[in-house]
């Protein structure tokens, strides 16, 4: 076990770079070495946190600069670290990249910052020699108070190709070379329209990924990865002010193919306030769980539209649920489902919950993508009028809604309000839309909820 804690953050050149891949190879190569490791993603995305806690078992946490404030992130950090040995943090697409062009804002670079754990830059060397060390130089000299404490060099197939890139990146950028990541049979992770398939859809083979731990312990200085990464203090946080007691509370949450979008931060932040979660199947059930509170959460919804259409008692159960007052919030794909119709992208139309009047259509590009601000227009379960709340939108269906919006959103970048929509829908107890977001920003959002669910018992 480690004298002391780790810490480092993978980023990359680019998106597609291999950075998920390598990470999965870290954290198994790293847990065999007996370290108890803590997995995390840079930024909002549900899929890669699901990989990295599907390979190595234990639950990815996002670090996400837009929707958290720093003092609440260090703290939500620093929790996870008391019982681990090295956090392995994947980037977010490259290494400067953020919110908009400030390289200091939501990018991978800004939170090695803020955490003050170093950088390890992933590079690709497939068909290059020493232009490589340009590129690294670029990434090195960019932000110059940036701890790029090593690199290592992706797609390598030999020995003496790995030297030749060594020895330039080592000669010109002064920066150690911490070894090659070659090709490796079985380890690469399927793709859809959202980006990679979610680890829970895919038999995952645990022996490839063996292999592949144990290559990169040959390939790979991990002594040296150690040494580099080794922290001499976490950064000071503090929680903001927490919710009121949901002692008594009993909170359904979708999970299964269709719906597992989830910050695992949201769900313990729930059962700290007291509240008894309760895991069901829109899918596979017939029947609710005895609840005050029901949570759809995003995912594929749209993949599995026929078998959600079929299963006629739970969707009988939800409209009865909503009848009677339970406070049901769903997210993204939990707001497709409690709609009235959802056509696929074969043009295929389902009949969905009929909850909230309107129709969700599959498109075949992304409608919305990115961070957003909405902003509370009347009572709903996570917002008085006015509040406002942070969030991520990634889809590619649309929502034709039959009623009022209850949220005004908007998306600004460098300081321009780039676009305004009505989003996000209230009827009832119940409240839908496509906006994910992290409970922790403002703990106390969900006072709403609470208060909904018990003006119902």
């Amino acid at each position: 076990m480690a004298a002391r804690q780790h810490a480092f953050i993978l980023a990359g050149t680019g998106s597609g770079c291999g950075k998920t891949t390598v990470t999965l190879g870290l954290l198994r190569l790293l847990q065999q070495r007996g370290l108890r490791v803590q997995p995390y993603k840079v930024g909002p995305d549900y899929l890669d946190t699901g990989w990295h806690t599907a390979l190595c078992g234990v639950a990815s946490r996002n670090l996400d600069g837009f929707m958290l404030p720093p003092s609440t992130l260090n703290a939500l950090f620093g929790e996870q670290m008391q019982q681990a040995d090295i956090a392995v943090i994947e980037g977010v697409m490259g290494l400067y990249d953020g919110y908009g062009t400030d390289p200091n804002y939501c990018s991978s670079a800004a939170m090695a910052k803020q955490l003050g754990c170093p950088v390890i830059l992933l590079v690709d060397g497939k068909a290059v020699s020493t232009s490589i060390a340009a590129t690294v130089m670029g990434f090195q000299h960019f932000d110059p108070s940036l701890n790029i404490a090593g690199v290592i060099v992706n797609c390598v197939n030999s020995d003496s190709h790995f030297q030749l890139l060594k020895n330039a990146i080592e000669r010109y950028c002064d920066l150690p070379v911490l070894g090659y990541v070659p090709r490796a049979e079985g380890v690469s992770l399927p793709e859809r329209h959202l980006g990679l398939v979610t680890a829970r859809e895919s038999l995952i083979d645990a022996q490839p990924w063996q292999d592949f731990a144990a290559t990169l312990e040959r390939t790979l200085d991990v002594d040296r990865l150690l040494e580099l990464s080794a922290l001499n203090t976490l950064p000071p946080g503090e929680w903001p002010p927490m919710p009121a007691s949901g002692e008594g509370l009993t909170l359904a949450v979708a999970d299964d193919e269709a719906f597992n979008f989830y910050y695992p931060d949201n769900l313990a932040l729930l059962e700290r306030a007291g509240v008894t979660l309760v895991r069901f199947s829109p899918l596979h059930d017939a029947v609710l769980p005895d609840c005050q509170m029901i949570w759809l959460g995003g995912g594929y919804p749209e993949l599995h539209a026929r078998a959600l259409a079929a299963n006629a008692p739970m969707l009988a159960q939800l409209r009865a649920a909503h009848e009677r007052g339970v406070a049901i919030y769903a997210e993204c794909g939990g707001l497709m489902y409690l709609g009235t119709t959802l056509e696929d992208a074969q043009g295929e139309v389902y009949a969905m919950a009929n909850i909230l009047p309107g129709d969700s259509k599959m498109g075949k590009r992304l409608t919305r993508f990115g961070y957003c601000e909405a902003q509370a227009e009347q009572q709903t379960l996570l917002a008085a009028p006015g509040e406002v709340l942070r969030g991520h939108e990634f889809h590619y269906s649309d929502f034709t809604a039959r009623l009022p919006a209850a949220m005004a959103c908007r998306k600004t970048r460098d300081g321009v309000v780039l676009q305004r929509w009505q989003g996000g829908w209230q009827l009832g107890n119940t409240f839908a839309s496509y906006l994910h977001v992290h409970f922790a920003q403002c703990p106390d959002m969900l006072n709403h909820w609470f208060a909904a669910a018990r003006s119902a018992l």
